[in-house]
Order: C-alpha cells, then structure tokens, then sequence
C-alpha cells in the first residue's frame, strides 16, 4: 500500500512538472521576475533603508536583508493558500475531479500529491532568491540553514491548512474565496513582508499576532540575519505548532465535509 501510495504522489510530480517546463518561455520568465524583483528592492533599500532604521536594529538594520526574507518567503505563504483551491478548481474546470475522487487514492493524498511540486518549485524560488540576494546584491544572510529549515517546515504545514480550508470553499461555492481573502490580504499587509511589525499601530500589531506568517517571518529573520538560536526562536515556533495543531484538523474535516457536500448535490463536475 505504501509503494503503491508512493507511486501516486511520484505520477502526480511528474505530471506537474511536464507541465510546468513544456511552457518553456513562461518557465524562464519566472526564474528571470525573480532577479528584477530582487533589485527593485535593493535600491529602494538606498533610498529608503535608513528611515526605518532603529526599527530594524532586531533584525541586523539591514533594510535590504530584511526583505529579502520577506519575498523568499512569500513564494511559500502565496503557495500554501492557493495551491490546494487552484488545484480544486483548474480540476473542475478539465472535469478530472470527479475521475479523481472515484478512484481508490485516498483523499489526503489527491490533495497534497497534486500540490507537491507546486512546493518543491517554491523551494526552488526561495534558494534563488537567497543565492541571488547574497552573491549578486551582498546581502547579509547568516548559515543557521538547519533550525531555519524546521522552522520553513512547520511554517508551510501552517500555510497549508490554512490553503485545504481554502480549498473545501471552492469544492462547494466554486468562486469565492473568504478564506485566501483574509489570509491573504492581512499577511501581505500586516504580516510584516516588506516593513517590521513594530511600526503598525497597536491595534493592528495585536492581528498580526494571528497570522502565521508573522511569526515564521520572525523566526527566519531572527535565525538568517542575527544567527540566533533554536532556544531564541522557541515562542514563534511554539505558535506555529499551535497554529497547525488547531487548523489542521479542522482544515481536513472540513474539505471532507465539501466533498460529501458536492457528491450529495451533483456538483463535482460543475464550475
């Protein structure tokens, strides 16, 4: 069963990634974005850097370091909310979902196999965008690459039930998200990509405090650009274990309870 299993999740890899590289100029376009990405900010960095200055102090006072944190990061953030409902919805638009569901493949297995190279190219994007940041634009990144590995693994299980919860709308409502909505709105705003959490006023510091990314942010930053320890980033990785503890769950109940829902109305093959 395992093997078996382990076949599947390979076959839907290899899927993707046919499809992903037989669009040839839009692959190359998208590692290329990254480079023209990084350099905006790098020299919004020597305009900008230093009015923000003290507020950086936590994190090295490196306005550019910061983000380029921040904009690695996002590939997995971005990915973890939409990959799930894409692939939902992209399946119901090629009437494959149905095909998909009758079969014997477990239903956990359909929805992570389907995103797992979405994840796999994410991490590509990101070492990119820290081998590009480093090497071409010296930023300054520390090599705490193996707590800051554990803390991207708990920060993409985090995005991703939050991304299944996403998803169990779009199986029932097909367009109309509420969930990547919030999510994703208030991450990008208030979740502290682009500028520290500490220049927001107090209010909206107390709702960053309830967005993942705020604190898998946090943690990266504090382990990349200070070299802290395991033991300095405990809080923000105690939180995210919380995060997923809570939301996972409830995530997977819930996209479950939408298939149930689309079965019972007929309305697996309708967009």
């Amino acid at each position: 069963m395992i093997i078996q299993n382990l076949r599947k999740v390979i076959s839907f890899v290899k899927k993707d990634f046919l499809e992903a590289v037989s669009y040839k100029l839009s692959f190359f376009m998208q590692i290329g974005s990254i480079f023209f990405s990084i350099a905006i900010f790098f020299f919004l960095s020597k305009v900008f850097g230093q009015v923000i200055s003290k507020e950086l102090e936590r994190y090295g006072g490196d306005f550019f370091s910061f983000v380029l944190i921040g904009l690695a990061f996002t590939s997995y953030y971005s990915l973890g909310l939409t990959s799930f409902s894409s692939t939902i919805r992209d399946a119901q638009l090629k009437g494959t979902l149905e095909a998909l569901l009758v079969t014997p493949t477990p239903l956990p297995l359909i929805v992570f196999g389907s995103s797992l190279w979405g994840f796999f190219y994410a991490t590509v994007r990101v070492v990119l965008y820290l081998l590009i940041g480093a090497f071409f634009f010296n930023a300054k990144l520390m090599s705490n690459y193996l707590p800051a590995g554990f803390v991207l693994l708990l920060t993409i299980m985090a995005f991703c039930a939050i991304g299944i919860l996403s998803a169990s709308f779009i199986m029932v409502f097909k367009r109309g998200d509420p969930i990547y909505w919030i999510f994703g709105s208030a991450s990008t705003i208030i979740g502290g990509i682009y500028f520290p959490i500490f220049v927001l006023p107090p209010f909206l510091q107390k709702c960053a405090v309830l967005l993942p990314i705020t604190h898998a942010l946090e943690a990266m930053r504090l382990l990349l650009l200070k070299g802290c320890t395991f033991e300095t980033v405990w809080p923000q990785i105690r939180l995210l274990i919380v995060f997923i503890v809570i939301l996972m769950p409830i995530s997977i109940a819930a996209f479950k309870y939408a298939v149930k829902t689309a079965k019972r109305e007929g309305s697996l093959i309708q967009y």
